[in-house]
């Protein structure tokens, strides 16, 4: 198992190598996020253990980096910083652990295996595609296509579309859409999901209709 350990403190980073080794993973060390950055664009990592408080690029900075470039390694913030807003600020920014210094050499191998365990069983997983006809979406990559052509949306389009496409056959109101998409406290009295919903067809239906208006109640995306 090839491990990158992102640290810049000497002596806790030739302790967790010991460690590592001694239970025979592969651990390359990067001491600066700018070598860490480099690293993880260049190589494949089965697992990727981080400080946060580095030089130059920090620890949340790299994770949201690794995470816009869909990078999906697993990632284990090994951090001092004990306080809740530290480990919700990581856990949000895209990490999918959090690790306090000092810690139980058998707690961070146990917490390596199941995160390793985790992420092989997720990429034996089919991938997930909503489809409606010759209209197709791509979550893992964002990525939207009608008839094999590529469609080029906005954030608010395509999660309109994608809310659409998971309820597909079914009639959605206007206010279910509002809410769904623009949240809970939008005003109710707007048209914005009218207007987005011409935007929406100006894109995708120019080989076939998929958004129907029904009277009186709202939308629904069908064949």
């Amino acid at each position: 198992m090839n491990v990158l350990l992102i640290e810049d403190d000497k002596r806790i980073s030739e302790f967790i190598i010991k460690g590592l080794e001694e239970n025979n993973f592969t651990v390359h060390l990067a001491e600066t996020g700018e070598m860490a950055r480099d690293l993880v664009q260049e190589n494949t990592w089965d697992i990727i253990l981080m400080d946060i408080m580095l030089p130059g690029i920090d620890g949340i900075q790299l994770v949201k980096l690794m995470r816009f470039k869909k990078i999906h390694t697993p990632i284990l913030i090994l951090s001092a910083l004990s306080n809740t807003d530290d480990k919700v600020t990581a856990l949000d920014s895209g990490a999918d652990d959090y690790l306090v210094k000092p810690f139980h050499f058998k707690e961070l191998i146990s917490r390596v295996n199941a995160l390793t365990r985790r992420t092989k069983f997720n990429y034996n997983e089919p991938e997930t595609l909503y489809t409606c006809g010759t209209l197709t979406i791509n979550p893992d990559e964002h990525k939207v296509t009608e008839n094999d052509k590529l469609i080029d949306l906005s954030p608010r389009e395509y999660k309109l579309l994608l809310y659409l496409l998971e309820n597909r056959n079914k009639v959605m109101s206007r206010t279910q859409i509002l809410t769904a998409v623009w949240g809970i406290n939008y005003d109710n009295n707007t048209n914005v999901v009218d207007v987005y919903i011409s935007y929406l067809r100006n894109k995708i239906e120019h080989n076939h209709k998929f958004i129907h208006t029904i009277k009186g109640i709202g939308y629904m995306l069908k064949e």
